[in-house]
């Protein structure tokens, strides 16, 4: 079988499956496991590298008045490598190929492919979704999905056991600020913590600043959707310029976090569990060690970046 895939998470769980060598094509986004970067790149961005992230916020929302996305597929690659089975996703209007845009280019494809379209809004919504891709290759999700359920399972019961769970804000996006979404949610209440910006299922919305000041978190963990650290870390001092920001409980405290939002928390694929493993010992380390292969965020003091 020769499979394409239309965005990083699927990508993941493809691989994650055992089905590395049939991956044919990906996105220009697609860069994990590392096999990923020399595969075709069927999309790429209209977004401007030099672009901030207050203006990518500003492009994003003019394109959705308009066509609704910031990718394109390169059709004629997509022909080149007659697919068999094409992975999408239909969850976010601006962080993949528009589905009419998808729809359209499979039809002129002579091999009609077969089409899978993904739409997760919660951690078991991914493992359904990795059963659904399996199902369409011919294999089997069984021992994968039980593996990832098994460490999910295994948080869960250590949070049991916590006494006091911390306000948690965990943030996707800085320019403006932005609550987390969907699953995020989900995983700071499975780590422990309560997240009172971002509501489980729901998408995540741009915040008032003085919804964060009212909020008080006891942790900021900041995962900008599409960005790594390096690129984080520069829109720091947009949180740190805030009326009140030195008074937050976390910032007090010293529990402000910045990891790596395109690897981890953005990506509705395997790597969710990892991202719930290293929030979970960001909140209680005591309780939830950091599993080896997982990255330790970045902590921030009050007015400098440090490594933890």
């Amino acid at each position: 079988m020769r499979i394409v895939s239309l965005l990083p998470s699927a990508t993941e769980m493809i691989c994650a499956l055992g089905l590395e060598d049939q991956l044919v094509g990906v996105t220009h986004e697609c860069d994990y496991p590392p096999g990923a970067l020399q595969l075709p790149k069927v999309t790429h961005t209209l977004i401007p590298k030099e672009a901030t992230s207050g203006e990518i916020d500003r492009l994003v929302r003019d394109q959705m008045k308009t066509t609704r996305t910031l990718y394109t597929l390169n059709l004629p690659l997509l022909k080149e490598l007659r697919p068999d089975l094409v992975v999408t996703q239909s969850l976010c209007d601006v962080c993949a190929v528009a589905q009419e845009e998808v729809q359209a280019a499979l039809a002129q494809l002579p091999n009609n492919p077969r089409v899978i379209n993904l739409e997760p809004q919660s951690l078991s919504d991914v493992f359904v979704a990795m059963g659904r891709v399996a199902v369409a290759a011919g294999v089997s999700a069984e021992g994968v999905v039980l593996s990832l359920t098994s460490r999910v399972d295994g948080v869960t019961a250590r949070s049991g056991m916590v006494t006091h769970r911390l306000r948690v804000a965990l943030l996707e996006w800085l320019d403006p600020p932005f609550s987390c979404g969907h699953w995020s949610p989900e995983l700071v209440r499975l780590a422990g913590g309560v997240e009172g910006l971002g509501v489980e299922g729901c998408p995540s919305r741009a915040l008032r600043w003085d919804e964060v000041i009212a909020w008080h978190p006891e942790v900021v963990f900041v995962a900008c959707c599409g960005l790594n650290v390096e690129r984080t870390l520069k829109d720091l001092a947009l949180l740190q310029s805030n009326s009140g920001w030195t008074d937050l409980a976390a910032v007090r405290s010293g529990r402000v976090y910045v990891t790596d939002g395109s690897q981890y928390f953005s990506r509705p694929g395997p790597r969710l569990v990892d991202s719930l493993e290293m929030l979970a010992h960001v909140l209680h380390p005591s309780v939830h060690p950091l599993p080896s292969g997982v990255p330790a965020p970045i902590v921030v003091n009050r007015t400098s970046v440090g490594s933890k």
